[in-house]
């Protein structure tokens, strides 16, 4: 069978003016929008990267020599984040898996899944270090406060996912189930959930590598773990302490996403 010639290959479709103009719209949109906002992002202070690299070099430099003499309190400091993260979201999960049945369409009624929606809205537009201030007002510093701080924030965060999942699966399934005369909950027991479970506990992965990182952020108000210790380091400028618990956090988060995929790999 002989090749088509150059003459005998179609043409690639082409699309219209009216048919391109959302997608000019939208990118047109997008480049205006960095236009304008290039100098309230201070976006020329970038030539400072290079007329003021002296001064990055010798920040470097002291990052270099790592200083390891409180290691052990390093890594107690760090699993002590984990723990956090760890507590943090699985409290999430518990919160996240009945909203997230309630904010799916296809499974909740619209007087209960618009207003889930609104409360897990608000949940992930609060930042975790106001939540994380609210609960230090009111249990005091610690990790505890940390805990719950990231339990809400990635809790309406994962209902959001949860739903999503939820608002995608067959509905062959959920139909044969309903066949057999089950209850509303039994559809969702047995017709939903073991359709979401897999996915449902790969978002949960994902977050709880998420808030491994997140839970360090947090000892910027006094949550404990590694975080409280690296900003008490920074603000001694003790930089060769700083670049050894930077180390710390690094090997550990990279050790918490190495785990993570090999969970995922068996669920996917």
């Amino acid at each position: 069978m002989t090749p088509p010639t150059a003459a005998e290959i179609p043409p690639p479709p082409s699309r219209s003016l009216a048919q391109r103009a959302p997608d000019i719209l939208v990118w047109g949109g997008v480049i205006l929008l960095l236009m304008i906002s290039f100098k309230p992002v201070e976006m020329g202070h970038l030539v400072r990267l290079f007329s003021n690299s002296e001064n990055m070099r010798q920040y470097g430099q002291e990052l270099l020599r790592p200083d390891f003499a409180q290691l052990p309190l390093f890594i107690a400091q760090m699993w002590l984040t984990v723990q956090i993260a760890l507590w943090g979201t699985v409290l999430a999960v518990i919160l996240a898996i009945p909203f997230g049945l309630a904010c799916a369409r296809n499974v909740s009624p619209v007087w209960l899944q618009q207003p889930m929606r609104l409360l897990m809205n608000l949940l992930r537009s609060i930042p975790d270090l106001v939540i994380g201030t609210l609960f230090i007002v009111a249990v005091g510093l610690g990790p505890f406060a940390g805990v719950m701080a990231l339990a809400l924030n990635t809790g309406g965060v994962l209902a959001k996912l949860f739903s999503e999942a939820v608002e995608s699966i067959d509905k062959g399934p959920v139909e044969g189930v309903r066949a057999t005369g089950a209850t509303r909950l039994q559809e969702i027991v047995w017709g939903v959930i073991p359709q979401v479970a897999p996915l449902w506990t790969s978002y949960a992965l994902y977050r709880f590598e998420s808030n491994s990182r997140s839970a360090t952020v947090l000892g910027l108000i006094g949550a404990g773990g590694i975080g409280q210790l690296l900003f008490e380091t920074m603000n001694a400028f003790d930089y060769n302490q700083l670049s050894a618990i930077v180390i710390v956090i690094v090997l550990a988060v990279t050790m918490i996403d190495m785990l993570s995929q090999a969970m995922r790999s068996r669920l996917l």
